[in-house]
């Protein structure tokens, strides 16, 4: 969801590039020199997404006790969370450590697709994740009923399709306009409006429908999610005692933690695009990042900490394999 992106280009390479095959990604303009340093917090990022994302997968195929409709949808957050870093990780740690900066065009394309997809439907995720936690609060008698495992299926299907069916468009509009300025893209990846600003024609209609997704799919989400939350709230303060309303709000507390690691870089990042125009361009490109890498580090770390079940089978694994 990260859309109008500062596009530097300049006109000394200003070519024709009609039947383009080849990008090129700057990277992290201005900050050439420091991407091999950059690169260590990136890589590190990377690796404690892997593996704590894996780690909890392993651990709620492997014990039937947590098969729940929440880590179930947890289970599809990891696989969004693997999915989307790994769409863009690699290509960049190529550019930061072996100057590998080419990029095919349709490679260029369906990285541009995964990475808003998946974007797309991690929000979506986070809104069944709310509708989840509405249900075993506001209606705990019934949510075996209501949340059955074919019903869970058709939520993660919905979001799915929803994800892949709205960012189509982007790819297939990209590969239509005619490219005759520049192949080179101020970016350490495949950013949608960054591609479709090297376009030598008129992009508006690029342009407002990545605005329209952007504002349809995280206005929708966030506002279902306040919703949902607005009435745990209500349920939460009308229970009798202090600990009972402790012990609720903690089970919503994890959910919580990672909506607000997902929304804020993204909230920052659009504004930062819509309103920072002094900033510098690396900034901006920084940001970008932080938005790609950052959930998908924490989240497993915040759920494997916050959830009890998920704790509790971790530090039986490890201290079965130390005894």
């Amino acid at each position: 969801m990260q859309e109008f992106l500062p596009c530097y280009m300049s006109d000394s390479n200003t070519t024709n590039f009609t039947n383009l095959s080849t990008f090129i990604l700057l990277g992290i303009p201005g900050l050439q020199t420091a991407q091999v340093w950059i690169s260590i917090p990136f890589c590190t990022m990377y690796v404690i997404a892997i593996l704590g994302n894996f780690t909890i997968l392993f651990i709620v195929k492997r014990e039937p006790s947590l098969h729940e409709p929440m880590l179930y949808f947890l289970c599809m957050l990891a696989i969004t969370d693997l999915i989307l870093s790994t769409s863009a990780l690699p290509k960049m740690l190529s550019i930061f450590w072996f100057n590998s900066r080419e990029i095919n065009f349709s490679a260029c394309l369906t990285q541009l697709y995964f990475i808003h997809c998946f974007s797309v439907i991690e929000s979506g995720i986070f809104m069944a994740m709310a509708f989840d936690r509405y249900v075993a609060i506001c209606d705990p008698l019934r949510h075996s009923i209501i949340l059955t495992n074919p019903m869970v299926a058709k939520i993660s299907l919905a979001v799915v399709l929803r994800g892949g069916m709205l960012v189509l468009p982007y790819p297939f509009l990209a590969r239509q306009w005619p490219y005759c300025r520049t192949n080179i893209i101020p970016h350490s990846y495949c950013d949608h409006i960054a591609v479709v600003k090297l376009a030598c024609t008129d992009i508006r209609i690029s342009s407002y429908y990545g605005l329209f997704v952007a504002f349809l799919v995280t206005g929708l989400d966030v506002f279902f999610i306040a919703v949902s939350y607005i009435q745990i709230l209500r349920a939460i303060l009308s229970l009798s005692t202090k600990n009972a309303r402790l012990k609720t709000f903690g089970t919503c507390s994890s959910h919580l933690c990672v909506i607000l690691i997902f929304y804020i870089p993204s909230l920052f990042s659009f504004l930062m695009h819509r309103f920072g125009h002094n900033l510098a361009l690396h900034f901006h490109i920084l940001i970008a990042n932080v938005y790609l890498l950052v959930p998908p580090m924490l989240n497993p770390i915040v759920y494997g900490v916050r959830i009890k079940q998920i704790r509790n089978r971790l530090l039986l694994l490890f201290t079965h394999r130390g005894t």
